[in-house]
């Protein structure tokens, strides 16, 4: 039961779009399959990270205030960046071509580390991993169990959002979609920048 619970409050906020959404479906729309994918395994690895964090019950971290806003100051300047990078993004970004800006290029890892900073600099991912490991699962819980449980959620994320690349790639929508890509990473960029604004300034 404990695990059904757990599996489906992770499950649930995967659902709700974020800055890896956006992330994921701008690189499916315009490089090619193994470019989305290091994107969506930087993202699993970076939470993967604050997974391993909660199972060893380091529920106390989120108490360092430091830390919190390190996060928070680093996560709201990535967003900025992120949305910056969209605003100026090209109307189109043929999948053959290898492009300057950083969200077309043609390198796996950098795709990996725009993913990977996407994960590891929202403190959202923080604070959902520890105060799930805290109020859904028991103190008796065992570690072998734990580690589970940690290695079954960044397992769902890794191949969640790499069937968020396939679909997008093989849907027979895609023409549509890569006609309003361009607008969507216009809107989505000054939501990002608008976001990371307001966590700077508050």
């Amino acid at each position: 039961m404990e695990f059904i619970c757990i599996a489906t409050a992770h499950f649930l906020a995967l659902l709700s779009p974020g800055p890896d959404f956006f992330l994921i479906l701008q690189a499916a729309l315009r490089l090619p399959l193994r470019y989305g994918i290091a994107i969506c395994v930087g993202i699993a690895v970076a939470n993967g990270v604050y997974l391993l964090l909660a199972v060893l019950g380091l529920e106390a971290i989120s108490s360092w205030d430091w830390l919190v806003a390190l996060l928070r100051y680093g996560g709201s300047c990535y967003l900025i960046y992120l949305g910056i990078l969209l605003l100026r993004a090209p109307r189109q970004q043929p999948a053959n071509q290898a492009g300057s800006h950083p969200l077309g290029q043609q390198h796996l890892g950098r795709q990996f580390i725009l993913g990977f900073l996407s994960g590891i600099l929202n403190p959202k991912n923080m604070i959902f991993y520890l105060s799930l490991f805290t109020a859904m699962v028991s103190a008796e819980t065992g570690f072998i169990t734990r580690c589970l449980y940690g290695l079954w959620m960044t397992s769902v994320v890794l191949c969640w959002d790499c069937l968020l690349v396939l679909l997008v790639q093989r849907t027979r929508f895609i023409s549509i979609l890569r006609t309003k890509i361009f607008y969507l990473e216009k809107a989505s960029g000054t939501v990002f920048a608008f976001l990371g604004m307001t966590l700077l300034l508050n």
